[in-house]
């Protein structure tokens, strides 16, 4: 086979793995987003208050759970039966460990909330980690074939799954247990979908002689991944003891509003980056190019997005949310100017560390654990409003000091980055510009006409600028959806 026809087959799998890995995510969003915003109107802001106390110690201790060894599956040149059973030994011990645990934890958590609820949340809660080692080791094996398809007909049919759940026990009152009960349904039926796609046949090992390469690997990760977690939980944990529920609610829902792309679309197509970086090892000027269009097309879309979401958080607030949460829209507004900077951020992780690099991971994970709570401990003296603030600013900083030390190794530049950025940036500053002039025309007519025609605006001015000063990005998405379309 020749090198040209390598290299085809490659780009195919690649562009094969994310259709499925990101449609398959964006179909799940949207039963998952259908369900959540149903249920939002249900529940009250304290329901969700009191979900967001108990994700800061669940939060924390999934970091734990040794997803990051089975990276290493993914690495590896030569995978064994033997590395396959000690990594499935990794996740039994740690899970059941990280289990145990937080029901230990539970009584500390809610004594610490002033809020005796969190520790009977908890303590259900705890079941969950039991279903990660039948989760995370078959998505491994999966992915390192660059089979996403299998994976995306078991998340599709949890997403409903979940979904199903979040509806009955939301109409049947459950409250806050609703939150609890349908991630819940959500992991296990996707630890049972995974087993059977995998055909996981093997038995933990817990002897791990001749696993130093996984153990080290596995630990760099494992050491960012904690330090990431000190970084986005810090907001709970301070705000927690500061702010009521109601307004601790208001600002955990705010961020996952604004965090949609950078949570739910940015991390399936790491998945796929990871991968296909793995095959690229010692290829410094390939990895660079993918990088860099990677990031001007994510950012083709991410942008619009949350430069739209500031404009519109208002109407958009009123009408997905409902009038009970309007005192989140300037607190949604302020967050969506910060996560392009956090959605370019994380997207050097999977580069560098599937380049051999963990350590770099780990240094921009600590760079953010010391710059956002040093500003949440002071934003949060401002309230939810002055914890926003504090994204603002460290957003921005964590990205270009992560940027620093992650492009000489990954083979690009700051100029490049910049250039690949730039066409989004423009057309969305367009964009910007005709959404706030017709806002000034409609001002005072009611919330869903006024989003309606607002979004309406933005779609079609933000697409005519694309045409102006990016064509060559529609040219790139049109070879993406032909190759999809030949394989398919």
């Amino acid at each position: 086979m020749s090198e040209i026809t390598v290299e085809k087959s490659f780009a195919t799998q690649i562009v094969q793995a994310i259709a499925w890995r990101s449609g398959s995510q964006v179909i799940a969003q949207l039963i998952m987003w259908a369900a959540t915003f149903f249920v939002i109107r249900i529940l009250d802001p304290r329901d969700y208050g009191l979900f967001a106390m108990t994700q800061s110690v669940l939060v924390f201790l999934s970091l734990l759970n040794g997803q990051e060894f089975t990276a290493s599956l993914i690495r590896t040149p030569e995978l064994t039966k033997t590395l396959i059973r000690q990594v499935f030994g990794i996740l039994v011990l740690l899970n059941g460990g990280i289990a145990l645990a937080q029901v230990l934890i539970a009584p500390l958590a809610a004594q610490y909330f002033h809020t005796p609820m969190v520790a009977q949340l908890l303590t259900a809660q705890a079941a969950l980690y039991l279903a990660t080692p039948f989760v995370a080791l078959p998505s491994a094996l999966l992915s390192r074939q660059l089979n996403y398809k299998v994976q995306a007909k078991v998340n599709l049919v949890s997403a409903l799954i979940g979904a199903g759940t979040s509806l009955g026990c939301a109409l049947a009152g459950f409250g806050v247990w609703t939150l609890v009960i349908a991630p819940m349904c959500v992991i296990w039926s996707r630890a049972l979908g995974m087993t059977l796609a995998a055909r996981l046949g093997v038995l933990p090992t817990f002897r791990l002689k001749g696993a130093g390469g996984v153990v080290w690997f596995g630990g760099a990760m494992l050491l960012s991944s904690l330090l990431w977690l000190f970084q986005t939980q810090s907001d709970i944990v301070i705000g927690g003891r500061s702010l009521d529920a109601r307004h601790l609610g208001l600002y955990a829902e705010a961020l996952f509003l604004a965090q949609i792309v950078t949570s739910k679309f940015v991390p399936p197509l790491n998945d796929v980056a990871f991968s296909a970086y793995a095959r690229l090892q010692g290829d410094r000027e390939t990895t660079g190019h993918a990088f860099v269009k990677s990031v001007r097309l994510i950012m083709f879309g991410a942008l619009p997005f949350y430069v739209g979401l500031a404009l519109v958080a208002g109407p958009f607030v009123d009408v997905v949310l409902g009038p009970k949460w309007d005192d989140a829209t300037p607190i949604v507004r302020l967050l969506a100017v910060a996560m392009p900077f956090l959605t370019v951020q994380v997207l050097f992780a999977p580069a560098t560390t599937a380049l051999g690099h963990p350590r770099l991971q780990v240094w921009g994970a600590a760079v953010g654990a010391l710059i956002m709570p040093i500003g949440f401990a002071i934003g949060v003296r401002y309230g939810a409003v002055g914890m926003a603030w504090s994204w603002v600013i460290g957003a921005p900083i964590h990205m270009m000091l992560t940027a620093a030390f992650s492009m000489p190794v990954i083979g690009t530049s700051a100029r490049a980055l910049l250039r690949a950025v730039m066409p989004a940036a423009i057309a969305s500053a367009g964009m910007a510009a005709a959404v706030l002039a017709v806002s000034e025309l409609i001002a005072g007519i009611a919330p869903l006409p006024t989003l309606a025609i607002l979004v309406a605006v933005g779609v079609a001015v933000y697409g005519g600028l694309v045409l102006v000063v990016a064509r060559p990005i529609i040219g790139e998405f049109a070879n993406l959806i032909a190759r999809r379309g030949a394989v398919a």
